[in-house]
């Protein structure tokens, strides 16, 4: 067995997104501009509705994937091939834009808790200009299992014997949320193919001897096992993993393809009113 260590730690920095939402953004900044096949992470989490209630009104997507888990709060999400989701607390969405989606993300609460992050991951050439696609599930929905010393919520990819509701055949994106006691240790088996990260959001841990505090990811380096041991006040973070699309990376605000000439492309045909092309019925509950 080979013990992943830390390769970068990238302390998360604030940005402004949509129409005035904080978010503290990790991949997709000068530090680490992607993490093959993650192209952002940005985590949203704030009590204060001035600085969420704008939400994120309609905008388009082409190129990639967006994957949303929400902790807190309560917000819907609206697009071009129909859907309409309704995304609550522990709850997950998975938006395939490909070709083109428009969308919104509008919070449904005036005050309260809004917390949670969304993760581009890539699509390879061959999928940039598929169909659109849409998964949802809500929190019931979420296999949980118990650790002698915490749980673990499987959103995507397996864990042990049980299998996560979000299905992504290009990356085989592995998408874990590990809640751990004071002092308690993680042990993770992880395919040496995959490039994997952490992120704390409660509390603190330790990984290879490094300490991770909070809105600070770690970029994990090679290997096949992730050891975590949580701090004296325990922890919560997300570990999430992916296999490596291996292909350029071209990215220009919404669009995310494989030539400057495709993004030129596809800010043309957002301009022309081509980008939606396609309709894709929601799946999951």
């Amino acid at each position: 067995m080979n013990t992943r260590r830390i390769r970068q730690l990238v302390p998360a920095f604030e940005v402004t997104e949509g129409a005035g939402v904080t978010v503290h953004r990790s991949i997709g900044t000068p530090a680490l501009k992607n993490l093959d096949p993650f192209l952002m992470l940005d985590h949203f989490g704030s009590d204060n509705p001035d600085e969420y209630i704008a939400g994120f009104p309609e905008h388009p997507h082409r190129g990639f994937i967006t994957f949303t888990y929400m902790l807190d709060g309560h917000m819907e999400h609206r697009d071009s091939m129909g859907n309409r989701g309704d995304l609550k607390a522990g709850g997950v969405q998975w938006m395939k834009a490909a070709s083109g989606v428009i969308h919104s993300e509008m919070p449904q609460q005036t005050d309260g808790l809004m917390r949670g992050f969304q993760l581009w991951i890539n699509l390879p050439a061959s999928e940039k200009l598929s169909d659109p696609a849409y998964q949802e599930f809500s929190a019931d929905a979420i296999p949980e299992v118990a650790l002698a010393q915490g749980r673990v919520r499987v959103l995507a990819g397996q864990f042990g014997t049980t299998r996560g509701v979000i299905e992504d055949p290009a990356t085989d994106v592995l998408y874990l949320d590990v809640t751990l006691d004071a002092k308690a240790r993680f042990d993770l088996p992880l395919s040496a193919t995959h490039n994997a990260f952490v992120y704390v959001f409660e509390g603190a841990a330790r990984l290879s001897g490094q300490d991770l505090k909070t809105h600070t990811l770690a970029a994990l380096g090679g290997g096949d096992v992730v050891e975590i041991e949580a701090g004296e006040a325990g922890a919560r973070f997300i570990l999430v993993a992916g296999r490596p699309i291996g292909e350029p990376v071209v990215q220009y605000g919404p669009f995310v393809m494989n030539t400057r000439e495709e993004i030129e492309q596809a800010f043309a045909d957002y301009r022309d009113g081509r980008l939606v092309r396609a309709r894709a019925a929601k799946t999951g509950h």
